[in-house]
């Protein structure tokens, strides 16, 4: 089953549990979605209505609980860490999870000193580790380690609750993305037609050519049989031939007296 079977299966489990909870009784649901080793999606939980009913009231921090491991990052967590309940374990190593999910939602090649500042690890096999075991075996991540570059290639990572707001850039951007696509489908259809112009003018052109040939040709060749019937008038034998005879004595010139 892939990772998004798996959270679709237990936030149903949870969003049924939350929904039939009282208000005072959703704090352990809390903590056990954010601990839970397959849920990285909480949105569902926290639209519910009785989940919103904690703001206000004694346990209302942990509605910003369940709202930092919906959209914030361990940065977050230790600018507020005074404000908010303390985290165990378990929701430490998810929240430092869903950082690494944060972090590449913006950058395909992570360098190894940005993940270390952001997830307080101090070594490079520390990180290294971390990367491996808890993020690519979990399958939230997909990507190559370079140590020679000391970064993190993503090629696939998990996406995270919309934070507020962020639903109208992404459809800012469809938009201009849809507007784009358009435009340039518009420029590669005129392209084409002048294309199909061009290839109708070039066939145009070359039967003009090739009927301008086949008249050269016979031009040509009615050429040829007036030049060759004119040789055989001036040069060929006479259709009728005289024949004179002769006596065999050539005649004598007669010699006129000289007058003195």
């Amino acid at each position: 089953m892939d990772i998004e079977q798996k959270q679709v299966d237990i936030i149903e489990q949870l969003v049924h549990r939350a929904s039939s909870c009282k208000v005072e009784a959703l704090v352990p649901l809390i903590i056990e979605a954010t601990s839970h080793p397959s849920l990285f999606a909480f949105s569902e939980i926290l639209a519910l209505p009785n989940v919103a009913q904690l703001e206000g009231t004694t346990n209302s921090v942990y509605l910003d609980v369940l709202r930092l491991f919906a959209h914030g990052t361990w940065g977050d967590y230790k600018c507020n860490a005074s404000r908010i309940p303390q985290l165990s374990p378990d929701q430490i190593l998810k929240l430092k999870q869903l950082t690494v999910l944060t972090l590449a939602e913006s950058n395909k090649v992570l360098p190894y000193d940005t993940l270390m500042v952001e997830l307080d690890v101090t070594n490079v096999r520390e990180l290294e580790d971390f990367l491996i075991n808890e993020c690519m075996y979990a399958g939230i991540v997909r990507g190559k380690l370079d140590q020679l570059k000391r970064c993190f290639e993503v090629l696939f990572a998990a996406g995270r609750d919309l934070r507020p707001g962020q639903l109208g850039n992404m459809l800012h951007t469809m938009s201009t993305w849809l507007n784009t696509s358009e435009n340039l489908l518009v420029s590669i259809q005129d392209k084409i037609k002048w294309a199909d112009n061009m290839s109708e003018m070039d066939k145009k052109h070359r039967k003009e050519a090739e009927e301008v040939v086949e008249e050269v040709k016979k031009s040509l060749s009615m050429k040829g049989d007036i030049d060759s019937r004119g040789h055989k008038e001036m040069f060929g034998e006479p259709s009728g031939v005289m024949d004179y005879e002769e006596d065999g004595i050539r005649p004598k010139r007669r010699r006129h007296p000289v007058l003195r």
